[in-house]
Parts: structure tokens; C-alpha cells; sequence
């Protein structure tokens, strides 16, 4: 396993505290703030220990920003435990305030009806460049303070079919945008785990998400003046996924309004469609606040 993909692992591994309370650290992935994926991740893996099914859907809320330095507490409601469904509601706390919430339910596998939409015909992972490639060729439009935090490698591996954008001078362009993504790593052993997986599928399900709507506008999560934050996320698993092969991501907006955009996402591994995401984020600008 890389080095990186042990980090990604031992942050979405968490300490026990007492019956349903788990204790998850912080890392400095996107800022100062906690990147949404980390409590996404660290949320879903929470709820897995209280049961042995696989998820099936995640609903969540942002309700604070998270501070990278802090550890958080999640705290785990057992709602319910059917026959077929298991219900688990989760709150992270941090610093004795509730920064998150979510609703998670559980299902084991069952033979029903099945239907998907058509995947979507892009190029093979071999044929594309890695993010970090990409990033190589934009480093130089890049201010110098920010260019090691620019081109630091990320915890997961990405290959964009759409070009990496010069964040600092971005230019409108259709609100949609999709990837590549996969762990460096094999997780083997105990790692190897239907849950576990499915914490990587929720912690790189923000990735980019939020700011394909702000795409068609000419902005991007740099731009002066302008407010970014996920406000909500929801997460469907439909078939099994492994987090350490390449999924295809792919992902559109459909509005944007009132200072919000909705975005929707597709999972596609093997030609299935494996998991969906939809996600509300703010996109604020600063200028028109009263």
C-alpha cells in the first residue's frame, strides 16, 4: 500500500470512545477548513461499525466549517434494525458544536428489477494524463506563494477527461465536468473491506463536485468576492464498487439560483453505474451580500 493510501486509510479509521461515540482526526486536505469528504468519509465508516450491512444511501447536512486542527466526534443513533433495512443518524461534533449531521441507511444485496442509463462514452484511464501531469503544465500561471500547495499530490489518484482549469483566470465553459479516480494503492488484507471502500466512494464523491456549477459562470472556488460552501450531499450506492479500481465520475449542474447550485454526479465502474451524488453548494458573491 502507498504511503498515501495508508494516510487516506488511517483517516478514515476511527477510535472507539464508548458504545456508538467514535473519535475521527483531521488533515489538512483543501485549507484551513475541513474538506467535506473527510466527514463524509468518517460519518459513513462511523455508522458501519453498529452494523455488518453494506450502505445503500447517505443524506447529510454541512451546518459549520471544521477546523483541520481539532479532532471529531461522531455520535451514532440506532434508529432501526429491519429485516431489510438498518437506519443509523449520525451528528460530527467538534469543539462541542454539532458541525454536520446525516442520515444513513443499510441494505444487504438483493435479485430484483434492474435497469440503468447508458454510460457515457469517454476515453480509457490509459489514455488520458494524471491531474498531477496536468497540474505541470499550469504551474507557471500560478503564484508563486501558492504553488507548493498547488502541486501537492492529492490522496487519491485523478485523471480528468476535461482539462485542468487555470483556477486563477477561469473562463465559462458548459457546467459539466467528469474524471477518473481511484486510490494509488491496493487495499488489501483487512483493509479489503466492503466498508471501507464505500467511506473512499464518500470521501472522493466532493471532489469537484460542488464547483461544476460554477463552470458556465466563469468562476471557480479561487475567484475574488465569492463565498463556497457544500450546504448538502447525498450519496447512492447501487451496485458493489471498489475504491481502488478506476470509477469514471461524471458529473453536471442543472441550475443555479438564489446563491446556490444544484449538482448531480454518476459513479461508473465496468460500464455499471454504481453510485449517484447530488449535492447543493453556496456560491455566494461577496458584492451582492446587503
Amino acid at each position: 500500500m502507498t504511503k498515501l493510501t495508508q494516510e487516506l486509510v488511517e483517516l478514515l479509521t476511527l477510535e472507539k470512545l464508548d458504545e456508538n461515540i467514535y473519535r475521527g482526526q483531521s488533515r489538512n486536505i483543501v485549507g484551513k477548513r475541513v474538506f467535506g469528504g473527510q466527514i463524509l468519509g468518517q460519518a459513513l465508516r462511523a455508522a458501519s461499525y453498529t452494523t455488518d450491512r453494506p450502505a445503500h444511501s447517505l443524506h447529510a447536512y454541512f451546518l459549520f466549517g471544521g477546523d483541520v486542527n481539532a479532532p471529531i466526534i461522531y455520535e451514532v443513533d440506532r434508529l432501526r434494525d429491519g429485516k431489510s433495512f438498518v437506519s443509523r443518524q449520525v451528528r460530527a461534533i467538534q469543539n462541542g458544536r454539532m458541525i454536520f449531521t446525516a442520515m444513513i441507511s443499510f441494505a444487504a444485496p438483493e435479485q430484483g428489477l434492474d435497469f440503468q442509463k447508458e454510460a457515457p462514452n469517454y476515453p480509457a484511464p490509459n489514455d488520458l494524463q494524471s491531474e498531477q501531469q496536468l497540474k505541470e503544465s499550469l504551474v507557471r500561471f500560478i503564484p508563486k506563494s501558492l504553488q507548493e500547495s498547488f502541486m501537492r499530490e492529492r490522496h487519491i489518484e485523478l485523471k480528468p477527461i476535461h482539462d485542468v482549469r487555470n483556477f486563477f483566470n477561469p473562463q465559462p465553459e458548459p457546467p459539466f465536468y467528469a474524471h477518473y479516480v481511484k486510490t494509488h494503492g491496493k487495499l488489501m488484507g483487512e483493509q479489503d473491506n466492503v466498508a471501507l471502500h464505500q467511506a473512499v466512494i464518500a470521501f472522493y464523491s466532493d471532489f469537484t463536485l460542488m464547483t461544476t456549477a460554477l463552470r458556465p459562470h466563469g468562476l471557480s472556488y479561487l475567484s475574488p468576492h465569492l463565498q463556497c460552501a457544500s450546504i448538502d450531499h447525498s450519496l447512492y450506492f447501487h451496485k458493489p464498487v471498489r475504491a481502488d479500481e478506476w470509477t469514471l465520475y461524471d458529473m453536471e449542474a442543472t441550475v443555479t439560483s438564489n446563491s446556490r447550485g444544484l449538482n448531480y454526479g454518476y459513479m461508473w465502474q465496468d460500464g455499471q453505474l454504481v453510485c449517484s451524488t447530488v449535492q447543493e453548494g453556496l456560491m455566494r458573491l461577496r458584492d451582492n451580500e446587503i
